[in-house]
């Protein structure tokens, strides 16, 4: 990896391939006493999200299989289950249930090895380790909150 070091390390770079936006729906509920489970950094970096900790079904199934207790999950209530649950963007009281999105964007990471031609002294073509590519990848997570007041930020994103 060392071979593979950026020049220069403080310039704003943008990303060679934009793999787009997923929308992912956080349609579970962790309880954070029991998390630890999960990851030994659960409980340092969610302990100011106690109550307000999501994940998704599929990896909770994943979890499962791999023996870990199920009693820390609950399965929240989605659009589909309740039809007058509004998105809180849309949601006129703050103490009223609704679906939340919080959308992030990570305008540059390193995804995968780049690597460049160029001819040997037969003049065949060959092809050599050059650098690494970038990506951006943007993520909008959609849950249920029991009341429009912990989701403020919905109301100034647009979409």
């Amino acid at each position: 990896m060392a071979k593979l070091r950026q020049k220069n390390p403080r310039t704003v770079r943008q990303a060679e391939e934009v793999r787009g936006l997923e929308h992912l729906s956080m349609d579970v509920a962790v309880n954070f006493s029991k998390a630890a489970q999960l990851s030994s950094h659960i409980h340092n970096v969610c302990a100011e999200a106690r109550e307000a900790i999501y994940t998704r079904e599929e990896d909770v199934k994943f979890w499962l299989e791999k023996g870990v207790d199920g009693s820390m999950f609950e399965v929240l209530p989605q659009g589909s289950d309740l039809p007058e649950l509004q998105r809180c963007r849309q949601c006129p009281e703050r103490w009223r249930p609704c679906m939340c999105s919080y959308s992030l964007s990570i305008e540059w990471y390193p995804c995968m090895l780049k690597y460049c031609k160029s001819r040997d002294a037969a003049g065949r073509l060959s092809s050599y380790k050059c650098g690494i590519r970038s990506c951006q990848k943007g993520y909008t997570f959609h849950f249920y909150v029991p009341q429009k007041q912990l989701c403020l930020w919905d109301e100034e994103t647009s979409q």
